[in-house]
């Protein structure tokens, strides 16, 4: 079977939608599928992992057009896609060259039915994975992996085709296999903190890892071990590394293909919302969590009501002194880190990208196909 993705990172979008697309498209492979990749060149693309990954990335050139020529799309993330809609859809169709796709999969806050509509004659079946709930899809199967604490059904009311399968909620989370590998062979944990995890998305435009970095130099915190991990479009990475340097017990890490490791030997996460929160919740690693786009606040507060997470809002109200009194919070209250761990636990499962894979190729391809991966 041929997958295609059409998906993108960059500075401004962050690697997430690249990086559980890859997720999906490995789940893919162990079932025999083959999978491409358009991606447009933004700053900040991860073209060469998707190819380090073992799968073909075909890249969209940068339009030379002026934002404002494309303010015809009234989608309020219009700006992120670097074309019109319509200019998008052919020059994917062509990157595809006509080949027969079986499942393409879209993965784009910029694409609504409109650009779904054009490309649905050249692929047997067409997925799209959303978090936003904010416009219309014309699609076979919608995953949404997020969780607002409502029927979530309803959230996509009036937007679906009624053909539309939904798969929504954390069961559905595209984690790596080693999560559920890791969560399986980890113990409870006992809530009290000794090491902490930062990490601020992969792009972190906002810079937010100085403002956590300047809050642990805080005397408070001086026995606690940081792992700070730099994300691979983070804009200035220098000053975070002089950071890490000058303080004790503390480790930079810049590349990282997973955090796995690392969540699962930390006692406490400070990082962003989006995707991440999943892999975390997976491993029942309590977090303090700044947010660092829009479309991340509802989730967040949602879950800092069920007491999921502990949410500090949007990172322009957040100051160095917030992140150290909500730090200093979390270490004088082991029984609510711990009550946190075993809710994150029974929220995430971490079988997501392997169910859906299932779904999409239901019968293993011969060995012989698996190869071409």
């Amino acid at each position: 079977m041929r997958i295609a993705f059409r998906t993108d990172a960059s500075t401004q979008i962050g690697t997430g939608h690249v990086m559980r697309c890859l997720t999906l498209a490995d789940a893919l492979a162990i079932r025999g599928a083959r999978s491409v990749f358009v991606c447009r060149e933004h700053p900040g693309h991860l073209l060469e992992l998707i190819r380090a990954r073992g799968h073909q990335a075909i890249a969209l050139p940068l339009s030379d057009m002026p934002h404002d020529a494309h303010s015809e799309i009234d989608s309020a993330h219009a700006q992120w896609l670097g074309a019109d809609w319509a200019s998008d859809a052919q020059q994917t169709l062509a990157a595809l060259q006509a080949e027969h796709v079986d499942w393409l999969i879209v993965d784009h806050y910029a694409l609504d039915a409109r650009w779904e509509k054009q490309l649905a004659g050249h692929c047997d079946k067409l997925m799209v994975i959303d978090d936003l709930a904010d416009r219309p899809h014309a699609c076979d199967l919608l995953l949404d992996q997020n969780w607002l604490g409502t029927a979530p059904d309803m959230r996509y009311a009036g937007l679906l085709p009624e053909r539309c399968r939904t798969f929504l909620g954390p069961r559905y989370a595209l984690l790596a296999p080693e999560y559920e590998k890791l969560r399986a062979s980890m113990p409870e944990r006992d809530g009290s903190i000794k090491r902490i995890l930062v990490f601020m998305g992969g792009a972190d435009a906002g810079n937010q890892t100085a403002k956590v970095m300047q809050a642990l130099t805080d005397p408070a915190f001086e026995d606690l071990a940081v792992d700070v991990v730099v994300g691979m479009s983070h804009p200035d990475p220098a000053p975070i590394r002089d950071a890490a340097a000058k303080r004790p017990a503390t480790t930079l890490h810049q590349g990282l293909p997973s955090l796995a490791k690392l969540m699962a030997n930390a006692d406490l996460m400070i990082g962003a919302g989006g995707s991440t929160a999943w892999e975390r919740m997976c491993l029942g690693l309590p977090a303090i969590v700044i947010g660092v786009a829009q479309n991340q606040l509802a989730i967040s507060h949602a879950l800092m009501s069920a007491g999921y997470i502990r949410f500090l809002g949007k990172m322009e109200a957040i100051t160095v002194d917030d992140i150290a009194e909500a730090l200093r919070a979390a270490l004088t209250d082991s029984t609510a880190n711990r009550q946190q761990s075993l809710r994150c636990r029974a929220l995430v499962t971490g079988t997501g990208a392997t169910d859906l894979a299932t779904i999409l190729v239901p019968k293993v391809l011969p060995d012989d196909a698996a190869s071409c991966h």
